[in-house]
């Protein structure tokens, strides 16, 4: 088993040799052509997601581990493989190890259900994979198509959990304060848990709340204008066939309307998701390109450097 410091090295030694190679490169051809640095930013990413750094990603998990990996809880897992979506993991006395393809699985399973599929349905398709069916006939099952409405459930606790949870008492505060966590009859409704929950992973590298919250205030406008754009899209459609001055449609119809606009919420989050994931990537590997440029440019020539 590859232990974390070993995951370490082979990381730094991936990224060494790319810079290495870089600043091998004559300043001419760094200073002349863009290509040089942004194959290297993305020669730097891929490396850094190959060899994650203080992981134990090695081929063997225990069940904590696996969670962090996955990024779920070890409730969900047990969940998960009483449910019959995970396979028993390998027991080696009282332990019990998972691999690599518990954490494919188990990624997958947790895709699935965050774009609006039920754990019903995630059987159903896993059941269907694994006994060759191509992705027509899994994406086939009309029931999993529309999935559960809400992506985000809120999670109701005390307050002093929820406390806990945000672990920061002014950010609490704030939090309470936007609606993001509501107090009611002496309890805590924390409105937003998957936000809160990306929070704690972000507070991680030392990133304060309280520029957490600020971010979340600037950003929400600007989804709500994504969101009210992608909306009208969609009710268009649905004015074309429903007259606002007339009867309302046969029920079949008008299942068939909210039925529609289900999918069509599914697919405008899968779009925004990839738009809003290649928009970030991009914007990362320009700046951490532009930011190696510069210091690249200040590194004393090689001896064959012309």
């Amino acid at each position: 088993m590859t232990n974390p410091p070993d995951k370490a090295r082979q990381q730094a030694g991936a990224i060494s040799a790319i810079l290495k190679s870089l600043r091998r490169a004559p300043r001419r051809v760094r200073r002349g052509s863009r290509d040089v640095i942004e194959t290297a930013v993305s020669q730097l990413f891929d490396a850094a997601v190959r060899h994650p750094h203080g992981t134990t990603e090695s081929g063997e998990y225990r069940i904590d581990d696996l969670a962090r990996l996955a990024g779920t809880a070890t409730r969900n897992i047990r969940v998960y493989r009483d449910r019959g979506l995970l396979h028993p993991p390998l027991r080696v006395g009282r332990i019990a190890l998972f691999n690599d393809t518990h954490l494919t699985r188990l990624r997958l399973i947790s895709s699935m259900l965050d774009r609006g599929y039920n754990i019903s349905h995630v059987r159903e398709m896993l059941t269907a994979w694994e006994q060759g069916k191509d992705l027509g006939d899994m994406l086939g099952i009309e029931s999993a198509i529309a999935g559960s409405w809400a992506t985000e459930k809120p999670e109701r606790m005390s307050v002093a959990d929820a406390r806990r949870l945000v672990d920061d008492d002014p950010g609490f505060d704030r939090m309470v304060g936007l609606g993001l966590i509501k107090l009611e009859d002496g309890e805590a409704v924390v409105v937003r848990p998957k936000l809160i929950e990306a929070f704690t992973e972000i507070r991680q590298y030392d990133v304060a709340y309280d520029k957490l919250i600020d971010l979340h205030e600037q950003i929400s406008p600007l989804l709500d204008q994504i969101s009210g754009l992608l909306v009208q899209a969609g009710i268009e459609e649905v004015l074309h066939r429903v007259n606002p001055g007339a009867a309302l449609p046969p029920d079949t119809e008008v299942a068939e309307l909210i039925t529609m606009l289900v999918r069509f919420r599914t697919q405008a989050v899968s779009a925004v998701s990839a738009t809003l994931a290649y928009s970030i990537e991009s914007t990362i590997e320009t700046t951490v390109g532009q930011i190696l440029s510069e210091f690249i440019e200040k590194e004393p020539p090689d001896d064959g450097d012309a």
